[in-house]
């Protein structure tokens, strides 16, 4: 499976991150106050790792930074 591009998170990615499942991850992507894709490829959307980082600080601080930062 290809592995998505270090700057970039797909609905899983967006998923693991949040601790959430990804039924639940589908749920805040279509909230309107999170960031807008910044492409739709044939396997899905994909979001900047920057917008969703903000968008995460904003709205859950409580997960912090993501590992390795």
């Amino acid at each position: 499976m290809p592995r998505m591009p270090k700057h970039l998170y797909g609905r899983g990615e967006i998923a693991r991150r949040l601790g959430v499942s990804r039924q639940r991850a589908g749920d805040i992507i279509a909230r309107p106050d999170f960031p807008a894709p910044y492409d739709v490829l044939g396997m899905g959307a994909v979001w900047r790792i920057a917008d969703v980082e903000r968008w995460i600080a904003e709205h859950r601080p409580h997960l912090g930074a993501p590992e390795g930062e």
